[in-house]
Order: structure tokens, then C-alpha cells, then sequence
């Protein structure tokens, strides 16, 4: 059994039941679990190995609940730069259907070596089409070389065109090989045990690109294993039209008529709800993963976070897709989601008094929702806070960046109000895999240049 220890943090955020934020803090930490959390002088003086981290700030690892990986090879591709989500959909299926196994591959790389250079630990994607042989494994064996914790979606569609969907009938699968599939995903791969580096979800894309018929097996399915669900729901208007010209359901009512409520459930964006919906999610648990920067980028509206955080719903942060968003920064959507909900409150409190204004996000709960707030939306308990028993996952920021001068009266503010930084040091159950903003367990010019290659290739056809 190996041994860390982290001594000398300038400031130590726990982010705990009691929100502890321990001046010269530290972690010890034993075979990838934290034995014990304090201030450094109360901790063990020798460790295997040991990280002096004065004049950094520590935060728990940063926790993504919604990507899609795949995305990174169609960065802001001219066609898709200004459409609102269908149309964006509908230019870059075919552009998407062109990809391989390597492509799937190398894109889980680019997007998780962002991710952890932005302080992610545990990242959740989100793969629904499977073209050219493409497999979920090819995800899992790419990420199991940079290092993150991942939550592997198998996404699936099979709600084509000629359907009445929204993709075209090249990227869709039967639903016989989509369940079987997934069966044998979860035997091979899901591990349930505290400090899994691997978890399993099934994920139906959408509901206007699956009939109900697969939401309903999938949830059986998963139930049966004890894995979790996740689809997108209530991003954009056109899906609400959608749901009730085909259902006669709106999105929420839709998904409770396929029994796809309850604590096993997460949600991405639910941009569109209602005050009643709002309450199913907090009676059943549902958790929600809140997209501020794509949903800024396709102008699909601003979520409800701070009426969710009110009512008790579960809400963590997701990037998105990098076609989307274009960016695979953890912190980063962190401060994009306080801003997106001032704006939202400043919006929606336009005609009121200032007694009666709706609160402000601040930064600490835009911190929390991307540590805490994601660790509940994914079903983790070992995960999302600094203490005892839990994986030593953690962060560093270095507080004598530029970008930090002045405003280290309040350093946790700092981080979310301040341009959004690179990480000094990212460790995943104790294993460093970003020190001094260098990535450790990737080649990444090499990475950067084969992504590129890759990226040209599907766009030229």
C-alpha cells in the first residue's frame, strides 16, 4: 500500500457537510483513499510520496456529467456555427457517420486531457451512434491511459427519418443489438465498488431519436444491474413541440410515462420546465446536469438552476459536447454557470422590488455544483468532497497566477470570478496525472496532431 501526502495548501477546501476551508491544509492519503483531512501540522510529517503545494488553493476534483467526447473532431465547423439544435444536428450527422474506432479513440483522449488539465476528475460521456464499427470499448481503453474516472454512456438511436426521428436512418441501430449490447457492456465493464475508475449508464440519446419502446427496455435493463439512466430532455422548444405533436406528452410527462423518474435518473440540460415539473424532479430524485456554455451557443435558453437548488433537485455541471461548446473546460463551466444565472435572475426579476429579486448564484455554489452537486447527480458517494474515506481526488490551482492579483482576499471566489486557469496538479485516486499544468500520461503534441488529421479528414468527406 502506497502513501501521499499533501501539506502546506494555502487554503484547503473540503467542501464537506460542514464546508470546511482549512488554511494550510492537507490530505494523507493510503492506496488511493484520504485517511485524514486538516490542517498540515496535525497530519503525518513522511509519506511514500509527498506534495508541498504552498501558495496553491485545493478543491475536491471537478466532476463533468454530460460530454460527448466524439465531439472534438467537429469544433465550430462553419456550416454549424449558427443553427439552433436541430439544425446543428441535422448539418453534423453526416459528418459524424463517417467516424471510426480510431476516431472515437483518439477524440476520448483530446477531450479527457482537457478535462483534466481543467481540474476534471470524473468525467461522464455521452455516446449514442456507433458508426463504422465503433465500439463504447474504444472509449474505455482510450480513457483508461489519461487517468480520469469515467462513466461510459452507451448512448443509442434508433428512431430514424423514416420513422418520424430526427437523424438519419445511416446512424441509427435496431434495438435488438442496442439492448444486447448493452447487456454486455455492463457484464464486461461496470464496477460498482467504491473508487471505480469505470461505470456503466445506459443512455438513450434523446426522445425524438428513440422510440419508447427502448426507453422502457433500457430502464428495465438497467434496473435489473443496478446502473444508471441518462438521456437529454427539455433542451430546446422544438423538442417540447416535438414530444407533444408525437406523444402527446410534454418532455417531463413523457419520460414519467415510461417510468424514466427516480433517484437512478439524470437528466441532460431540462432547459424547458415548469414549476409542476420541477416538483417531479424533486419528489423522485431525478438529478440533472446543467449545460450553461452549450446552451448559451445554440441559444436554447437558460435553465432553472437556482429554482432547482431551491426545491432540492440534484444538479451538477456538464461541458457538453465540444461541437457545442467548443471547449472541454471544467472550471470554466463553473463560472459560466454563476453568470448564466444572474443573468437568468436579473431576467427574471426585472419587474420586481430588490426585496423580492431572485438570489444570485454565487461562487461557492457554482464550485459546489461542479464537485458535491455532480457526485449526486452520477450516483457517487465516494467521490465530491474532501474527508475521510473518500477517493483522493483533487486539484491545485496555483494562486500566483497573474490572473489572480488582487483578489486573493477571497482565493475560492477568485477561481470562479477570475479568468478560468489551467490546473497546477490534478490527482485521480492519489495518481498525479497533471503536475506543474503538464499532463503526465499522454504524449500530447503527438495527441493534438493525430486529432487534427483526423478532424480534416471527416470534413473533407
Amino acid at each position: 500500500m502506497s502513501t501521499l501526502l499533501v501539506k502546506h495548501a494555502a487554503l484547503l477546501i473540503t467542501m464537506d457537510d460542514l464546508r470546511r476551508e482549512i488554511p494550510e491544509g492537507g490530505l494523507f492519503v493510503r492506496d488511493g483513499f484520504i485517511e485524514q483531512v486538516g490542517p498540515t501540522a496535525e497530519l503525518p510529517a513522511t509519506a511514500d510520496e509527498v506534495l508541498d503545494l504552498r501558495g496553491h488553493i485545493v478543491i475536491p476534483g471537478l466532476i463533468n456529467t454530460h460530454h460527448h467526447f466524439y465531439q472534438t473532431l467537429t469544433r465550430a465547423v462553419p456550416a454549424a456555427q449558427n443553427a439552433n439544435l436541430f439544425n446543428w444536428l441535422k448539418t453534423l450527422y453526416p459528418i459524424w457517420a463517417r467516424m471510426t474506432p480510431e476516431d472515437i479513440y483518439i477524440s476520448t483522449q483530446t477531450a479527457l486531457a482537457e478535462l483534466a488539465l481543467s481540474g476534471c476528475t470524473t468525467a461522464s460521456d455521452h455516446l449514442y451512434l456507433f458508426p463504422n464499427g465503433s465500439r463504447l470499448d474504444d472509449e474505455i481503453a482510450a480513457a483508461r491511459e489519461v487517468g480520469v474516472r469515467l462513466h461510459a454512456s452507451r448512448g443509442s438511436m434508433s428512431l430514424g427519418e423514416s420513422q418520424g426521428g430526427l437523424p438519419p436512418d445511416s446512424v441509427v441501430d435496431s434495438e435488438e443489438h442496442i439492448l444486447r449490447d448493452s447487456q454486455r457492456l455492463i457484464e464486461t465493464y461496470h464496477d460498482p465498488k467504491p473508487g471505480a475508475m469505470v461505470q456503466i449508464v445506459l443512455a438513450p440519446c434523446s426522445p425524438f431519436s428513440v422510440t419508447g419502446d427502448l426507453m422502457r427496455e433500457s430502464a428495465r435493463l438497467a434496473r435489473h444491474y443496478g446502473v444508471h439512466l441518462h438521456t437529454h430532455l427539455a433542451e430546446t422548444q422544438d423538442e417540447e413541440v416535438f414530444c407533444l405533436q408525437k406523444f402527446g406528452y410534454r418532455p417531463v410527462a413523457y419520460m414519467e410515462s415510461l417510468e424514466w423518474v427516480g433517484e437512478d435518473v439524470w437528466f441532460a440540460h431540462a432547459v424547458h420546465v415548469n414549476a409542476m415539473e420541477i416538483q417531479v424532479f424533486a419528489r423522485t430524485g431525478c438529478g440533472v446536469a446543467h449545460c450553461p456554455g452549450s446552451n448559451m451557443r445554440l441559444a436554447s435558453g437558460i435553465a432553472p438552476v437556482m429554482r432547482y437548488l431551491a426545491h432540492g433537485v440534484k444538479v451538477g455541471l456538464g461541458v457538453d459536447g465540444s461541437a457545442s461548446n467548443d471547449s472541454s473546460h471544467l472550471l470554466g463551466e463553473a463560472r459560466q454557470a454563476m453568470l448564466l444565472a444572474r443573468l437568468g435572475a436579473a431576467l427574471e426579476g426585472a419587474s420586481l422590488s430588490s426585496e423580492d429579486a431572485p438570489p444570485l448564484m454565487t461562487a461557492r455554489q457554482a464550485l459546489e455544483l461542479a464537485t458535491r452537486g455532480g457526485a449526486a447527480v452520477l450516483g457517487r458517494t465516494d467521490i465530491g468532497s474532501l474527508e475521510p474515506g473518500k477517493c483522493a481526488d483533487f486539484v491545485a490551482f496555483d494562486l500566483n497566477a497573474l490572473d489572480y492579483a488582487g483578489a486573493l482576499h477571497d482565493p475560492v471566489a477568485a477561481l470562479v470570478f477570475c479568468q478560468p486557469q489551467r490546473a497546477s496538479y490534478t490527482v485521480v485516486h492519489g495518481r498525479i496525472v497533471v503536475k506543474n499544468g503538464v499532463l503526465q500520461t499522454l504524449d500530447l503534441p503527438r495527441l493534438i496532431e493525430r486529432h487534427n488529421r483526423a478532424s480534416r479528414r471527416l470534413l473533407q468527406g
